[in-house]
């Protein structure tokens, strides 16, 4: 009997803790949405100190067009006046939270003028977040082309 009621303790206390840390954190997944969602006004108005201050220093981003960015290059590219990004729309934002650690992930449709080329596509995309103090760091993204 003591042996049962030991297993079942254990039992319990392990699926309490399983559940404890499924649970979402919603100040963090509340913050990263709105994140995701400044960073569409940030790049319809050309916005590069968002950036600034959202990346982390060694942020790197995997594009669509299959090649990588640095902080220092993703912002050279914002501030660059030949680039323009002429809309944007975010949808199914999906935020997973890991203490001070997030994902997101969601599909993202624009049309917007890079290096000199045109581009007019929906991307899927992955964002990972850090907490740094008080705020929310991005250190890494990723866009590939979605499925049609």
């Amino acid at each position: 009997m003591k042996i049962l009621a030991a297993c079942l303790l254990l039992t319990l206390i392990v699926c309490s803790s399983a559940a404890f840390a499924l649970t979402p954190d919603d100040d963090a997944v509340a913050a990263i949405t709105k994140i995701e969602t400044d960073a569409v006004k940030a790049d319809l108005s050309g916005d590069s100190g968002f950036y600034e201050k959202l990346l982390a220093d060694g942020w790197t981003g995997g594009t669509s067009r299959g090649t990588y960015d640095t902080k220092d290059s993703f912002l050279a590219d914002m501030k660059d006046k030949k680039n323009k990004m002429s809309s944007e729309k975010v949808n199914d934002i999906k935020v997973r939270s890991y203490g001070d650690a997030a994902v997101a992930t969601y599909s993202n449709t624009y049309d917007a003028m890079m290096k000199g080329k045109h581009y007019a596509r929906t991307v899927i995309c992955t964002d990972v977040f850090q907490k740094q103090g008080s705020d929310w760091k991005e250190i890494a993204n990723h866009c590939s082309m979605g499925v049609k």
